[in-house]
């Protein structure tokens, strides 16, 4: 069986809400799924997995989460080959050019690692609404398609 870890942080609860349609969307695929706050999350623990997605927010200007700088850092040691990765965050567009911006440092981080990138990284406004849900069960079928083909 497909294991998937999904990892997020969250201050409004929105990225928690997109972790979990994720971790529905990969179960409703068959894969097992673990899901952990980012804070209580152990970057190695990504190495038990097949699948591994980040759900992180921007803080202030651009900032990553600040109970996810070690996560983030200690993601640079990592050797993730043969593992498929994504990454979807929630933001707020009012932020203009620092919108989700951790979305993109966390997919630069994670291709350092050897893991190869399964969907194209996600970038959410607020709340995932009916539209954001339909891409990010596209988003959970994309990773384990790429897996599956590895």
């Amino acid at each position: 069986m497909i294991k998937a870890h999904v990892v997020f942080a969250t201050i409004t609860g929105n990225n928690e809400d997109v972790a979990d349609i994720i971790t529905e969307g990969l179960e409703d695929l068959g894969v097992e799924v673990k899901q952990t706050e980012m804070s209580q999350t152990d970057a190695n623990e990504l190495k038990a997995a097949d699948i591994c997605v980040i759900c992180a927010y921007t803080y202030d200007e651009g900032s990553l989460p600040e109970e996810g700088l070690d996560f983030f850092d200690d993601l640079e040691n990592l050797d993730l080959s043969n593992k498929v990765f994504g990454v979807a965050g929630s933001g707020d567009v009012y932020y203009q050019e620092y919108y989700n911006l951790a979305v993109d440092k966390f997919t630069d981080q994670l291709s350092k690692t050897g893991a190869k990138q399964g969907a194209k990284s996600l970038k959410i406004n607020l709340a995932p609404e009916e539209e954001d849900i339909e891409n990010l069960d596209k988003f959970s079928a994309e990773l384990v398609n790429k897996f599956k083909n590895l």
